[in-house]
């Protein structure tokens, strides 16, 4: 866990999306009355259910696993399945990073691109996504996606061990009250 304390020490630079991840990538519209039922995700715009909308059956582009999608609204989320995506949905393609660096980017480009900019009004879209800069770790001037990974992993092991004694705790009032 030391590194969570070296975070604060970390040293960072700006990079932009397109020249680190290639253009950005978006889906095709689909309305809901066109849409089959079947087993592919399909991501739209929104924050319920994660921006999932659907599982349809219908032939549309197929996004790779460990992508990062972006709605129209500038927020970005992870997607570690396949999945298709409407035109208001920009992916950015980090699938060539290890699962855990590409957790980090995706949250440094939500912390870029979800800023109140874009709305109903002013959408973002894929080539937002290619203009968009973001601040990641380095190394030797670089992108440091180890220290990205052990960082996610580090925060995940936290989250685990605090869940575990919360219930623990939970467990042992729960025995307490039921023995009185």
């Amino acid at each position: 866990m030391d590194i969570i304390y070296q975070f604060d020490k970390t040293v960072w630079g700006t990079f932009n999306l397109e020249k680190l991840y290639g253009k950005s990538t978006r889906g095709k519209r689909l309305k809901s009355a066109d849409r089959v039922p079947g087993k592919l995700i399909f991501v739209t715009a929104g924050e319920a259910n994660e921006g999932i909308s659907a599982h349809i059956g219908n032939h549309v582009k197929i996004f790779p696993k460990n992508t990062t999608s972006i709605d129209m609204f500038g927020s970005a989320k992870y997607r570690n399945y396949e999945y298709g995506a409407d035109d208001h949905v920009a992916v950015v393609h980090t699938e060539n990073l290890p699962k855990y660096a590409s957790i980090f980017v995706t949250s440094a480009i939500h912390k870029a691109a979800h800023t109140g900019k874009f709305s109903y009004a002013k959408n973002f879209y894929a080539k937002d996504a290619d203009e968009l800069n973001i601040s990641l770790p380095i190394k030797d001037g670089i992108p440091d996606y180890t220290f990205m990974a052990t960082f996610i992993r580090a925060v995940q092991k936290l989250v685990i061990k605090n869940v575990v004694r919360y219930t623990d705790k939970k467990i042992s009032a729960y025995k307490q009250v039921s023995t009185q």
